[in-house]
């Protein structure tokens, strides 16, 4: 059974710095965030993400949850976006902040400070300090749904937000799509035809950007092993590789 390894050593590759974005688009990234945690277009979401604050976990009672949708967050110069399936009940759900404060998120921030995208390795508040540089990460559905499965319905509302994001980081190279549900919402986002077929490290063309597919970082994932430390990391090696 696989095990999360302490992470190693990171290396800081050079590479060009993106041009600032405009400010502009900064302003459009801050007012779609504005627009994403005020939604609530979809009841059923609505109703679990509050009801899953009043059950909060052993280690979590008395904290507050943010309970919301969970907005984007990064760098808004990132030649690097990664795209997951959603909040976390008691992770970004919790902190507000996506990938924060859940064992996927040890994973996802370890990776990425292994590959110096991310300036420590793990993240367990909005207030942490976690700053990252050159990347950008979101998820496909803004809130947590139930059993960690968005209906088709619920990933189309949310559909319009990740293609405005997409717009708006106007130095994104490489997309990285962690696990089917976020590829397919992407490759919908983009409007890639055919439409790509899932699989580790397969990688489809679109615009001037390159949609790279990852196993999600799952507990079911990494405890069984389907997906390594290694493998993860190969994923942003590759990033890399392509110019993100």
């Amino acid at each position: 059974m696989a095990r999360f390894e302490a992470p190693l050593q990171p290396s800081h590759p050079r590479h060009r710095p993106p041009s600032p974005s405009p400010p502009a688009s900064r302003a459009e990234l801050a007012c779609l965030e504005g627009e994403i945690v005020a939604c609530g277009k979809c009841p059923r979401l609505v109703e679990w993400r509050e009801r899953v604050a009043t059950t909060p976990k052993a280690l979590s009672t008395g904290e507050p949850y943010w309970a919301r949708p969970v907005p984007g967050f990064g760098d808004p110069d990132a030649t690097l976006v990664v795209i997951g399936l959603a909040p976390a009940a008691h992770g970004g759900n919790r902190t507000g902040r996506v990938f924060t404060g859940d064992r996927s998120g040890d994973w996802l921030f370890a990776a990425l400070w292994r590959a110096g995208y991310a300036s420590q390795a793990q993240s367990l508040a909005r207030n942490d300090g976690m700053v990252l540089t050159g990347a950008w990460i979101s998820t496909a559905v803004r809130c947590a749904p139930p059993a960690n499965r968005p209906s088709p319905e619920e990933r189309d509302r949310c559909l319009p937000y990740l293609q405005r994001e997409l717009e708006l980081l106007t130095a994104a190279r490489v997309v990285v799509g962690l696990g089917g549900f976020a590829c397919d919402a992407v490759a919908r986002a983009a409007g890639i035809r055919p439409r790509p077929r899932f699989a580790h490290l397969a990688e489809y063309r679109f615009d001037a950007k390159t949609l790279l597919c990852s196993y999600h970082p799952s507990q079911q994932n990494t405890f069984t092993g389907k997906l390594s430390q290694a493998m993860f990391d190969a994923v942003f090696a590759r990033a890399r590789a392509l110019g993100a």
